[in-house]
């Protein structure tokens, strides 16, 4: 199975997103297409744009980005809530013909200012139940004509759309990707999703978390191609590990001291729990997972770090891939400096097939 490595675009209104520069402009358009573009010439295959209340609209960002590209894919964050699943599988069909196939789905059910945007459906079992009908019927549309389906919170009769997504071997649609670690969040991933989402945890926990999904849908009949598994973390890469090192630990400061704002999006999901947790066990876990922004601030995927030189940081990805990890969504900040850094020296040793030696790293910290 081959692999996918993405990075992230921050559509935020705010600058100095987790410690980025500050600059003028920084979510104009043509700050964005510069890491865009940087993206496909340094070897990315796409980013993750995120999506919340408050900010710029996702799908339009996304949109935009993409038709000043080439092969950038946009891996579109969405939520239910936002859209009415008829509504987004036309808009999201569009967008991927009009862009030969580059759309990708990220499907986030986590909690938001439901109010503001006019919705009310906020208990997790309803959310969840919601999503569920909402990838079912999108997944439909797309594949399907004539459809009709009819569930407790969408529904459609007779629909089919004007215009599906490209197919082509191995894509039915674009690839929709989830996150989660609750019960309910899990149940959905098991039988709905195409990757699994998980945060910078531990390698044991993931492995237990892969195959406890795996069980789970043949227990609930997944009737979809296998659920495939992906990883999204911090990379914090520099040419040596003593370097990185230094580096993450004064960005750490940075963010004790109030120099680098904490995480607005700091949600206490299950998932996130996990994460703040997992500071109780150490500073460091399996050699380089830093688990210390979790304690000033960081959030979501700025919760915890692999730090090191690229070839450390290689290998310990290696070790997430050798689990069934075969989709890994990367950042670090600046932004558009990392694009470039870790595109130039961490990918080469990805695709390259060096640093899968999975021994002790040569700046294991204690």
């Amino acid at each position: 199975m081959s692999l996918e490595f993405l990075w992230y675009i921050p559509n935020q209104v705010q600058p100095g997103h987790r410690g980025d520069d500050v600059v003028a402009d920084h979510n104009g358009l043509e700050t964005l297409t510069r890491q865009a573009r940087a993206l496909e010439e340094h070897g990315w295959g796409g980013a993750l744009i995120g999506t919340g209340w408050g900010r710029p609209d996702t799908f339009t960002v996304a949109a935009a980005l993409a038709v000043r590209t080439t092969t950038f894919r946009p891996l579109i964050a969405v939520r239910p809530g936002y859209w009415r699943p008829a509504n987004f599988a036309a808009a999201a069909a569009t967008l991927d013909r009009l862009t030969g196939g580059r759309v990708l789905v990220n499907i986030v059910s986590g909690k938001d200012d439901l109010g503001a945007y006019g919705d009310s459906e906020g208990d997790q079992a309803e959310r969840y139940a919601r999503t569920r009908e909402f990838i079912r019927i999108t997944r439909k549309l797309w594949t399907e004509e004539d459809v009709t389906y009819h569930g407790e919170h969408f529904g459609v009769t007779g629909s089919t759309l004007a215009q599906r997504p490209v197919v082509r071997e191995g894509r039915a649609h674009p690839r929709l990707y989830f996150g989660g670690a609750s019960e309910a969040a899990e149940r959905v991933a098991a039988t709905e999703a195409d990757v699994q989402l998980f945060w910078g945890e531990p390698l044991d926990d993931v492995a237990e978390r892969i195959e406890r999904l795996k069980r789970l849908g043949e227990k609930l009949g997944r009737e979809h191609p296998p659920l495939e598994f992906g990883l999204r973390v911090t990379t914090l890469v520099r040419d040596t590990g003593e370097q990185a090192w230094a580096d993450a630990e004064a960005k750490v400061a940075g963010m004790a001291e109030g120099r680098i704002a904490r995480d607005p999006n700091r949600h206490i999901a299950v998932g996130q729990r996990r994460l703040l947790d997992l500071t109780a066990r150490g500073e460091v876990l399996d050699d380089n997972l830093y688990t210390a922004p979790g304690r000033f601030g960081g959030g979501g995927a700025g919760t915890t770090w692999l730090v090191g030189s690229a070839a450390e940081v290689a290998r310990s990805l290696r070790r997430y891939q050798a689990l069934g990890i075969t989709h890994f969504v990367l950042s670090d900040t600046p932004y558009l400096a990392e694009i470039e850094r870790q595109g130039d020296l961490l990918l080469p040793l990805l695709r390259g097939g060096d640093g899968a030696h999975t021994g002790p790293s040569t700046t294991n910290r204690i």
